[in-house]
């Protein structure tokens, strides 16, 4: 406002200047414009660095807040909506659209704001001095305000389409530079066709932004023509009434100034519908993500486990995977500014996909090994999944301690509950933050200790930053059997009443796996286990085997009863069991 308001004295002052300071050879006025003249760009600076510096603050806030909000809300996704999205796209919301939501309050609405003030003080002082160049100089208003809405329409779509392929090229950056993306790529040698993949993306970035910029430059070049068909009629007219005595020569110098001024903000406020059409698409970005409902809610009131036991139980549980449209970030509602109107969409069709669980009911008493067995496919994993809330079932109970794990907070079942699942996943640390991520308050005896008991603490002593080593992107620095047993050591330091077990070693040497084995016979002491069994010995111990096929429970029992019913549990055996144990 402050610099808004004094952009309008130096024309004052050259006013003053020409028609009484000279004319009338006052010296004394004559400093004190010079001295105004230099005053003003030094209050213009001062107030500028203010506020730069409040900008600055509010901005760099909004992005803070608008990343924070995004993430932990992003975070209460299931892992459906994590295996439909590519996690670049997610990434480019979080980067680049969060910027330009920013740029729409600091950037566009503080130019919005500045320019209507500019345009009401020249007008003031316009008028002021002569009305009637003054409406000659606001005639062409129109010419601004009419082509605005057909620019800001097509820039709007255009900026959209850009952002859309900036995050597709954010997916295909994401896949290729992960460590799995890159070993595929060059086991299969598919490098001109991942050049070309990428390539197609950047190409239609760029000619959007080709595009984007030839729309923009044509609208400003039509504005810059009105300017100067006005400023010239008020030019020519003003001229004749000088001639004619009917202004003085101040007024016409001071006029061909704020004339300057004065177009410059028409044409920003004909031109902010473009600016903030164009502004609002990433903040229309980031809302259709914040307002995706989470289909894993926490508990409105949560019920606490004290002390947690360790009993599991499903009641008529049935689970299917997604509905009939699509999913991830593609299953956004398109946000609007503006309600057009139309009757809300119909209630989609119920989905008529594949049930993963149907009616799985079973109780596993505190202590006590559950085996999971049957063929790939049948839903194992899926039930699994269950327990933690990575799912939330479709319809049935799934309890702990008699209590629905929907009504359970998410720290608490999370304490409660430990998963060692087939696929390791390390981050890209030391040894020992990965452990700590079970319990960022273990000390280092306590590190020592889980790695012992996990049969890992040898190899760890061995390296030569010991527990500071970094075990490179998803851990690919070590082998597969002591990712293994860096997992277990972790879920050991969580020290969970529920352990959830997809045992895999088959692939691992005999060595590895023998430690493994021993890691687990830890582990699994004293917990109530689920275990998706691949061997032979977990299923021997197990105090009850539940065998899935087609996601129901088909059998269950001790392994000899099982064996002896001559059933799908016996034909399993046969076919898998068996064979690895001779």
């Amino acid at each position: 406002m402050v610099i808004s308001s004094l952009s309008v004295v130096p024309a004052l002052l050259i006013r003053a200047l020409i028609d009484r300071a000279i004319p009338d050879e006052d010296v004394a006025l004559l400093t004190l414009l010079g001295l105004g003249m230099v005053g003003v760009p030094l209050v213009n600076a001062g107030v500028g660095v203010v506020q730069r510096w409040l900008s600055s603050k509010v901005g760099e806030g909004i992005i803070f807040d608008l990343r924070r909000q995004l993430f932990a809300h992003l975070q209460l996704m299931s892992l459906r909506f994590f295996t439909a999205t590519r996690t670049g796209e997610l990434m480019n919301r979080l980067s680049s659209d969060v910027v330009g939501a920013q740029q729409a309050i600091t950037g566009t609405f503080v130019t919005i704001v500045s320019n209507v003030i500019s345009v009401a003080v020249i007008l003031v002082v316009m008028i002021e001095a002569d009305w009637r160049l003054t409406l000659l100089a606001v005639a062409a208003l129109p010419l601004f305000v009419l082509p605005a809405r057909r620019v800001a329409k097509v820039l709007r779509r255009v900026t959209q389409q850009q952002m859309e392929h900036e995050a597709k090229m954010s997916g295909v950056l994401q896949e290729g530079f992960n460590v799995s993306g890159a070993m595929l790529v060059r086991l299969f040698g598919r490098w001109e066709e991942e050049k070309q993949r990428f390539a197609t993306e950047a190409r239609q970035v760029r000619d959007l932004g080709v595009r984007r910029a030839l729309v923009g430059r044509g609208f400003f070049a039509a504005l810059g023509l009105v300017s100067a068909v006005g400023t010239a009629a008020v030019f020519w007219v003003g001229g004749l009434m000088v001639i004619d005595d009917a202004i003085t020569l101040g007024t016409i110098v001071m006029f061909s100034t704020l004339l300057t001024q004065l177009y410059g903000p028409l044409s920003a406020i004909s031109n902010s519908r473009v600016e903030f059409a164009t502004s609002l698409v990433s903040f229309e970005r980031v809302f259709e993500v914040l307002d995706l409902e989470t289909d894993i809610p926490a508990p409105a009131e949560p019920v606490p486990l004290v002390p947690a036991v360790g009993r599991v139980e499903f009641e008529g549980v049935s689970f299917r995977y997604g509905g009939e449209g699509p999913e991830g970030l593609e299953a956004v509602r398109r946000f609007s500014w503006h309600s057009d109107g139309a009757p809300p969409e119909a209630a989609p069709a119920p989905s008529t996909r594949k049930w993963a669980v149907r009616d799985v009911s079973f109780a596993a008493e505190p202590g006590t090994l559950t085996a999971l067995v049957g063929p790939s496919g049948a839903g194992k994993t899926t039930i699994s999944y269950l327990v933690p809330r990575l799912y939330d079932v479709t319809s049935g109970r799934v309890l702990i301690d008699g209590v629905d794990v929907r009504r359970i907070a998410f720290e608490e079942l999370a304490a409660t509950v430990g998963v060692v699942t087939q696929e390791t996943y390390l981050f890209h640390d030391t040894i020992a933050a990965n452990l700590r991520y079970a319990r960022p308050d273990a000390g280092d005896d306590e590190l020592v200790a889980a790695a012992r008991a996990a049969n890992i603490d040898e190899m760890i002593a061995g390296l030569p930053d010991g527990y500071q080593t970094v075990v490179g992107e998803r851990g690919y620095r070590l082998s597969g059997g002591e990712k293994q047993r860096i997992a277990i050591a972790r879920v050991l330091l969580e020290d969970p009443k529920v352990l959830i077990l997809d045992e895999a070693t088959s692939h691992l040497d005999s060595r590895s796996e023998a430690l493994i084995q021993d890691a687990l016979e830890v582990l699994l002491e004293g917990r109530t286990a689920l275990v998706i069994a691949h061997r032979l010995s977990t299923v021997r111990r197990a105090d009850q085997i539940l065998v899935v096929d087609d996601g129901r429970i088909v059998e269950r029992g001790a392994h000899r009863s099982l064996l002896d019913a001559g059933g799908l549990y016996a034909e399993l055996y046969r076919t898998q069991f068996e064979t690895v144990a001779s």
